[in-house]
């Protein structure tokens, strides 16, 4: 009998301990998520630059470049949400629409700078170096790499424009560009 009392007790002082055990359990479920590596540059504004007449039209350098002043274009709420990125500019110079060859004292190609500022301390800068006759119209440059996520307006100037040797410029419509590229740095 005492061994049945004793087991009926043991018994007794479980039940309560199942009861809480039963009562509340408790389990977490992890949620997860991803965000891809993003660059984005914003609209150009203006869309294009039109540098209108670019000859002197009469004076000492009648039929040779003009003055032109620095044109600006912002790239509004460019980011990257990313470090380690880089701009790199790469510019076309101006060259005449007509392809036909130049004669000696002519050009058909004006030079300029581009310079884009606001990603890094120091600028992305690249200066065209077409020849007379528009050989070699394209040049490149990186510039530093950006350590954090960053956000801003980027703001390109054009400047220093020049005609190979200051010769007289050949007649006609001229086109040129400009490519920002923003991205993962080339540099490790």
């Amino acid at each position: 009998m005492r061994m049945k009392l004793a087991l009926l007790a043991a018994l007794t002082a479980l039940a309560p301990a199942a009861a809480q055990a039963a009562d509340n359990d408790q389990k977490t479920v992890g949620v997860t998520g991803n965000v891809a590596k993003l660059c984005v540059l914003g609209e150009p504004t203006p869309a294009s630059v039109d540098l209108g007449q670019m000859a002197s039209t009469s004076g000492s350098r009648v039929g040779k470049i003009t003055a032109i002043a620095d044109q600006g274009v912002t790239l509004p709420g460019s980011f990257c949400n990313y470090a380690g990125t880089q701009l790199t500019v790469e510019a076309s110079a101006l060259l005449a629409d007509d392809a036909s060859p130049v004669q000696s004292g002519f050009a058909r190609a004006v030079n300029f700078t581009s310079t884009v500022s606001n990603w890094t301390a120091t600028p992305a800068t690249v200066t065209t170096a077409a020849t007379d006759s528009g050989a070699t119209p394209s040049a490149s440059a990186a510039g530093a790499t950006q350590s954090a996520p960053k956000l801003a307006n980027l703001d390109l100037v054009l400047s220093g424009f020049t005609v190979p040797s200051d010769a007289l410029l050949v007649a006609g419509g001229y086109t040129g560009s400009v490519t920002i590229t923003l991205g993962p740095s080339a540099t490790p």
